[in-house]
């Protein structure tokens, strides 16, 4: 194993439960434990649990309104409209409107927010965020290293919750957070999720990360590795961020327009936005199922309408539920709209498939 990976406070854990572990942006985390397809079905039919250690915390203070005001400035989506123990999805943007990184951003209480953001990005988030920091005013800080992070995820998600902290306390509504009082100290619950189905995060001090996951264990969850993360997300056409999300593509091209507010007077990557949406996107990301059996679509595999090439994979594998396979892919204008015929280029040769409405399932 590269001794420069970092490892998760439960890495033991995994080790234990016989866990194949595999580098991940900068971590040594599991990808499977019982295999993919298991995994995937535990969390579309019951319950599974996933250790979301690697993903990075960031607060946002100030003595008076000015951290919403200056995050509103830094963030596409309107954090100002957020009331306290709400969160959203939104974009930190480079100035050409490319994307940085996805995250959610929770008010957690007046003047003081907390920002969940993927585990590639949060070195370089917390330094795009400090260079643009004022000089006086508003406290920015990278706490990642404090947390052990579970995300539990599944049609019994509430009935676990309920096990986890007791039927008298309140679950939190969707993309909301709460501070939850329990006999390991406060947990940071927040009920978002990354699979489509329902579920929360919790994020622990990292010295109880064990405890909390044994007891995940306990409520019936289902160890689920970032094989099983990936094909549940794309399913529901989720982006990940390094191959859907990049800082050469703008969330308008993603699709993702409704985490932008373009009515705010000023966000980094604005202008951009505004150009590109007054003279029109010239490419879009799309979600193409096979139409006929053929090997799994992979990230950077073509994408043609008739002898062109109008694009290229961004993410795809097969669905264990629909039995084919999907994938998204950047294409050309034009090449965008749903019931387009494209074919996908697999190991040399031409497969059909056909944008489709998103998401898969």
């Amino acid at each position: 194993m590269d001794e420069t990976l970092r490892q998760s406070p439960l890495n033991d854990c995994h080790l234990a439960l016989g866990a194949r572990m595999v580098p991940f942006a900068g971590w040594n985390m599991p990808v499977m434990y019982q295999g993919i397809l298991p995994e995937h079905a535990a969390v579309r039919t019951s319950l599974g649990v996933f250790d979301i250690s690697h993903m990075g915390q960031i607060t946002v203070s100030s003595s008076d309104d000015a951290a919403a005001g200056w995050l509103d400035r830094m963030l596409t989506n309107n954090v100002a409209s957020l009331g306290i123990g709400q969160g959203q999805y939104s974009f930190l943007l480079n100035n050409a409107g490319g994307v940085i990184d996805d995250l959610i951003v929770y008010r957690q209480a007046a003047s003081d927010y907390f920002l969940v953001v993927n585990a590639s990005k949060t070195a370089e988030d917390f330094a795009w965020l400090r260079d643009h920091q004022p000089a006086a005013g508003i406290g920015l800080e990278d706490i990642s290293h404090s947390f052990a992070g579970l995300a539990v995820q599944g049609p019994q998600a509430v009935e676990a919750f309920q096990k986890l902290f007791g039927t008298d306390q309140q679950i939190p509504e969707r993309f909301c957070m709460s501070i939850v009082q329990t006999d390991l100290g406060d947990v940071i619950v927040c009920r978002t999720g990354y699979t489509g189905e329902d579920g929360f995060e919790l994020f622990c001090a990292a010295g109880d990360g064990v405890s909390w996951w044994q007891r995940c264990l306990d409520a019936g969850a289902t160890p689920c590795g970032l094989g099983a993360r990936d094909s549940l997300r794309l399913e529901k056409c989720y982006p990940l961020n390094g191959n859907d999300l990049s800082p050469d593509r703008t969330p308008l091209e993603a699709g993702l327009g409704f985490a932008v507010d373009l009515s705010k007077p000023d966000f980094v990557g604005r202008e951009a936005l505004l150009q590109q949406k007054e003279t029109g996107l010239k490419q879009r990301l799309v979600a193409i199922r096979q139409t006929e059996k053929c090997p799994p679509p992979r990230a950077g595999y073509a994408v043609f309408s008739g002898e062109e090439q109008v694009g290229v994979l961004t993410s795809g594998g097969i669905s264990s539920q629909l039995g084919s396979g999907i994938s998204l892919a950047y294409v050309k204008a034009g090449s965008h709209r749903i019931g387009t015929v494209l074919d996908i280029e697999i190991r040399g040769r031409r497969f059909p498939g056909q944008v489709v409405k998103k998401p898969f399932v």
